[in-house]
């Protein structure tokens, strides 16, 4: 029997190493898979002593086979995982653009763009954003403090500075937006609900219609606007980050909802930005309201920029600045008709289907995947440690197969 002492000896040595380097009580086996271990090996012991006696070779090949994919079930299963991250993670990935300048024809046209946009286009848009946001903060203030008494009126105002505010920033972008089918009405019981690929979706769209919104709470002055200016709106924050939030923001939701004379809710059910050639899973929330759903699709034409914005790699200041000194965003918006929930329809097959119409109008593709494993996806130390062997299959390994034993005997 040497082999199998060879075996043994290899495997206390690989669990000796494993016994310094990692806790094996985080990565032990659940009960069920110790059950089925323990049911198999006493199947291939009682096979190996009454192999002459009852068993065939094929029957013993037959009975192997669990084991065998066993032991390539880590190969697999990093196979299927280099699938799944392959699919998941082109969602959130930048096309970069072809090179075109490749010639001495081409390359001094792309040369005079570069001044061109760089130092005409970009500082005439700068000023522009400057003397809107000047305008904005000198009339917006004042009006927020003297009609404190008077909010119908103040909030009518208000919603139109911000209407005007956003079509400053889609003009500082030289932004190209077509809007397709009937514009938003104020009224009780619905919401809308729209792909998401950055957070100049919410501005293209708030500058036709003073929508409500609920987004991620930020930092900066991104979170300045949206204590001050964005609140006047009744817009909604949430920390993706806290699980308290979303039994708030869902209450809020629906306080919202119910009010007649409250801006309409615009809610964004990915729950992440998408590259905009893809869609991820729509969140259910915004589909229990009990509320007629208006959907809205958004298409981005990547001709002069690419309008995702990965704010893991890029703070929206730059995002912006990338915006504007582009030659221009090009842009199409299709406001889809409401949709309900059909008789024996659960939420989740409602939020499905709504994100089949948004997928089919934009001409983006449909992926299984839940956007917020683009926040929770674990550590590279973590997945090895979780394909190290535990000391339970280092154990039944020492043990040989039967065709090992049958081979030494």
């Amino acid at each position: 029997m040497p082999q199998l002492q060879n075996a043994a000896s290899l495997s206390g040595a690989v669990g000796g190493i494993g016994e310094k380097t990692r806790d094996p009580s985080l990565f032990q086996p659940s009960a069920s898979e110790v059950n089925l271990y323990q049911l198999h090996v006493e199947d291939l012991l009682s096979l190996n002593s009454h192999a002459e006696e009852d068993l065939t070779v094929t029957d013993l090949d037959n009975k192997l086979l669990l084991c065998d994919l066993l032991d390539i079930s880590p190969v697999l299963t990093e196979a299927a995982s280099a699938i799944i991250d392959d699919s998941f993670t082109r969602c959130f990935k930048s096309n970069t653009p072809e090179p075109w300048n490749w010639n001495l024809y081409l390359a001094p046209l792309w040369c005079l763009g570069v001044i061109f946009r760089y130092g005409i286009l970009f500082p005439i848009r700068v000023v522009l954003l400057a003397v809107g946001w000047i305008i904005f903060m000198a009339l917006f203030f004042p009006i927020h403090m003297a009609l404190k008494g008077h909010d119908t009126l103040r909030k009518q105002l208000e919603r139109g500075l911000v209407e005007f505010m956003c079509s400053v920033f889609v003009a500082s972008w030289t932004g190209v937006v077509n809007y397709h089918g009937p514009r938003p009405s104020r009224r009780a019981k619905q919401v809308f609900v729209a792909n998401h690929t950055s957070m100049i979706d919410f501005i293209i769209l708030e500058q036709m219609t003073a929508f409500a919104v609920i987004m991620q709470k930020y930092t900066g002055w991104v979170g300045f606007l949206q204590t001050t200016v964005l609140e006047s709106l009744g817009c909604i924050w949430f920390n993706r980050l806290e699980s308290k939030d979303r039994l708030v923001v869902v209450q809020k939701l629906k306080k919202h909802v119910e009010d007649p004379d409250s801006n309409p809710l615009l809610v964004f059910p990915e729950g992440t930005c998408v590259n905009n050639e893809y869609t991820v899973m729509f969140k259910k929330g915004a589909f229990e309201l009990g509320c007629t759903v208006c959907p809205i699709a958004i298409k981005y034409n990547k001709i002069f920029v690419d309008a995702f914005w990965n704010s893991k790699k890029q703070s929206f200041t730059m995002h912006l600045m990338r915006l504007m000194t582009s030659w221009a965003v090009v842009c199409d918006v299709w406001y889809l008709e409401p949709q309900t929930l059909h008789p024996g329809e659960t939420h989740i097959e409602f939020a499905g289907r709504v994100r089949d119409l948004i997928a089919k109008r934009a001409g983006i593709k449909k992926v299984p995947w839940d956007g917020y494993l683009k926040y929770y996806r674990p550590s590279p130390k973590l997945t090895e440690k979780k394909y190290t062997p535990a000391p339970f299959f280092i154990g039944l390994y020492a043990h040989g197969s039967p065709k090992e034993e049958a081979v030494t005997q």
